[in-house]
């Protein structure tokens, strides 16, 4: 063989190796992905919702005809149009097929024989408010809410309105959107729920509930059931959750403040906070199976949990992601964790400042990849695994828990020992 053919046998063998190196390094890649790409990863969970402000879009530029101003006490609008209400009226009913708008202008409505406003059908039903409306109604469970409508059913306007119920307040079986008003809201049940979806652009609420502050209920459709809210004033005491969706809350913005007896804001699948300011005081304050936090100030005062992921939907993993905001988290004494997280945890970016005895507790990993966390006053960049009210990886509280059992356990071996030997 000739030194040529030396050389040329070489080269190839060479290039053989560099590209049998190349082939494992990409396979190598291909299975072994790099830390942040679990919490980027992360990142891609977002809501499929439309927004509060699309959905009421929808309900703009509608012709609903003629305006006839209505004056009969007990009122049966059975044709699409504008009606003009002022005064008092024992009960509005609206079937038809058509757009309707109702204008109430200072309307008081009683009825204690079913909704004060019960829309049995209809296209879609625009309420707007003017000056002060009173609504009260003793319900069944049927016709559950005070203003009751198996239609698309619309408010806005600059007026206020009032609602009692010994059911529900305000009912739609379809979508519910509320642009704008001020509302009073007074409920032995729930407060305002919408079946398809609850989309609040903006507005004032004073709701106190016996059941959820503002509910969707939608379970046979995914991409129904859930909760949009883009800005507006909340001020909600209830006797359950605050804010309760089937499959989503997404809220980009408001001011929250929410007192409930179980959570504070809840949703089966996605709870995902862009924005907004928040006082929530509750057993447990935000409960999803992901939770996604990008911004907002957020202030949690709970029993059980500040934070909660844990399997209710299957359609997403279980994660709390936080990328931004500011949290301050102060939890109550016993078995209670500032961030649980039946699952994953990623600390992308934000603050969380967080007081109790065992800020966080998971199941899957944790990753901080960003962000500021301080417990109990001290920063740290340690997301530590704790149980039981802080016992796993050092919580001061079942280390001593642990010494009290060793304890007792070496009393009463000595106390054994003396019987057996017959001390007494």
């Amino acid at each position: 063989m000739n030194e040529e053919n030396k050389k040329t046998k070489k080269f190839l063998a060479i290039v053989g190796v560099i590209i049998l190196i190349a082939i494992l390094v990409g396979l190598i890649l291909a299975v072994v992905k790099p830390k942040t790409s679990t919490s980027s990863g992360a990142t891609n969970v977002t809501s499929q919702s439309e927004t509060a402000t699309q959905i009421s879009e929808e309900f703009e530029n509608i012709n609903y005809g003629s305006t006839t101003n209505v004056t009969s006490k007990t009122v049966n609008i059975t044709e699409g149009g504008s009606y003009n209400l002022s005064g008092s009226y024992e009960s509005i009913t609206i079937n038809t097929t058509k757009d309707v708008e109702l204008n109430l202008n200072n309307v008081t409505i009683t009825n204690t024989n079913g909704p004060a406003i019960n829309i049995e059908e209809a296209d879609t039903v625009s309420i707007v408010l003017t000056g002060t409306n009173v609504v009260t109604a003793t319900t069944t469970e049927d016709l559950d809410g005070a203003i009751y409508s198996k239609a698309d059913l619309a408010f806005s306007g600059t007026g206020t309105l009032e609602v009692k119920s010994n059911y529900d307040g305000i009912v739609s079986k379809d979508t519910l959107v509320i642009k704008s008003g001020t509302y009073t809201i007074t409920t032995d049940d729930d407060g305002i729920r919408g079946k398809d979806n609850v989309a609040i652009v903006d507005g004032t609420f004073t709701i106190k509930a016996g059941g959820d502050g503002i509910k969707s209920t939608n379970e046979e459709d995914t991409s129904k059931g859930y909760i949009a809210i883009d800005g507006g004033t909340f001020n909600i005491t209830t006797g359950d959750d605050g804010i309760n969706a089937v499959t989503e809350v997404v809220i980009k913005g408001g001011e929250f403040t929410i007192t409930g007896k179980s959570d504070g804001v809840h949703a089966d699948g996605l709870v995902q906070i862009d924005g907004g300011t928040f006082n929530i005081t509750s057993a447990e304050g935000i409960e999803g199976t992901y939770v996604k936090i990008n911004n907002g100030t957020i202030n949690i005062s709970a029993s059980d949990d500040g934070i909660n992921a844990t399997n209710k939907s299957t359609a997403y993993s279980v994660v709390v992601e936080i990328n931004g905001g500011e949290l301050t988290i102060k939890m109550g004494s016993g078995d209670t964790d500032g961030i649980d997280a039946n699952g994953n945890l990623y600390i992308n970016g934000g603050t969380i400042n967080i007081t109790g005895n065992s800020p966080f507790d998971y199941d899957g990993t944790a990753e901080k990849n960003g962000g500021t966390i301080i417990v109990n006053g001290e920063e740290t960049n340690t997301i530590t695994n704790q149980m039981m009210g802080g016992g796993m990886n050092g919580g001061n509280m079942g280390g001593q828990q642990m010494n009290q059992d060793a304890n007792m356990n070496g009393q009463q071996m000595r106390q054994n020992g003396r019987m057996n030997a017959g001390i007494r």
